[in-house]
């Protein structure tokens, strides 16, 4: 159950709704990335209060723009069994107070990072959003080119936080990006295809047609650029040899996972690839982070 099932299973009046509305597992996990982004950019010379801004700025924003989502898909979310319980299509929170709500937030949080972190992590920012909510949310009902083109916004976060800290975008802040990016891919092919049944039926177009066995081989494909691009932050000093054992075991785990599924496509192995992406995304950001210090 996610934290948004949960919320939503507490009851919690109009708060809980607007609570909802904001995916807070979601808004926290892109806090986790710029987070550890920053840390990687900035170790040894951390400046909390930077930090601090850079959590409560990211926070706003995402949530902004989650909740500007949940507005524009409210349509095709009142046809999926998992999100017709939502806030807006379940009618908890009217459609006009969720847009107002979500630009609200939005604007709050490009605005606190331009003011307190720079210009350059609050374009960032705001690129990510019109990006996730301009071109990624109405590309899912035409396209399958969606899910590289949502792994941009997805990814993004990298960048905000190292710029958070650096003021600019090298080949280190770069290459965090690249891996994300690669990340979200697995990550949203294993997710579109465990709930491809749920998808079709709201018309989102998040998978190529076509059989398990190409969904696989794209996913056995990334993840082997994963691993190989994975190891680039050694190679540029962002970490030591114990994140390059990390890397390298964490890499080799993803294309196994997604070979498996390959050989036999079915639900059970693509929820392994799904479990192990999302242990993935913290174990290898916490290891380079661990290494930064």
């Amino acid at each position: 159950m996610t934290i948004e099932e949960r919320i939503q299973a507490a009851g919690g009046g109009w708060a809980g709704a607007y609570l909802e509305l904001t995916k807070p597992g979601i808004t926290g996990f892109v806090a986790l990335t710029a987070v550890a982004s920053y840390l990687v950019a900035a170790s040894p010379d951390i400046v909390y209060l930077d930090l601090f801004h850079l959590v409560l700025g990211i926070s706003l924003s995402t949530a902004g723009s989650l909740a500007l989502n949940q507005y524009l898909e409210r349509a095709p979310d009142g046809v999926m069994l998992r999100t017709r319980g939502r806030p807006v299509p379940s009618g908890r929170i009217p459609e006009a107070h969720a847009r107002f709500f979500g630009w609200v937030l939005l604007l709050a949080g490009v605005g606190h990072i331009w003011f307190w972190l720079g210009w350059l992590p609050a374009l960032v920012t705001a690129v990510a959003a019109l990006l996730y909510d301009a071109v990624y949310t109405p590309l899912k009902l035409r396209s399958p080119l969606a899910t590289p083109v949502g792994a941009v916004p997805g990814a993004l976060p990298a960048l905000i936080g190292w710029t958070a800290h650096t003021g600019n975008i090298d080949a280190r802040g770069v290459t965090l990006f690249g891996i994300l990016f690669l990340w979200q891919l697995i990550h949203v092919l294993a997710l579109g295809w465990n709930l491809r049944a749920d998808y079709e039926r709201a018309g989102f177009q998040l998978i190529p047609p076509g059989s398990a066995g190409l969904v696989a081989g794209l996913m056995v494909g990334y993840a082997a650029l994963l691993a190989v691009v994975s190891t680039v932050p050694t190679v540029l000093g962002m970490a030591g040899n114990a994140y390059l054992g990390a890397a390298i075991l964490l890499g080799a785990g993803m294309v196994a996972a997604s070979v498996a599924f390959l050989r036999n496509p079915t639900r059970r192995n693509c929820n392994r690839v799904f479990v192990g992406s999302l242990l993935y995304h913290p174990l290898l950001l916490g290891t380079m982070v661990a290494g930064a210090f």
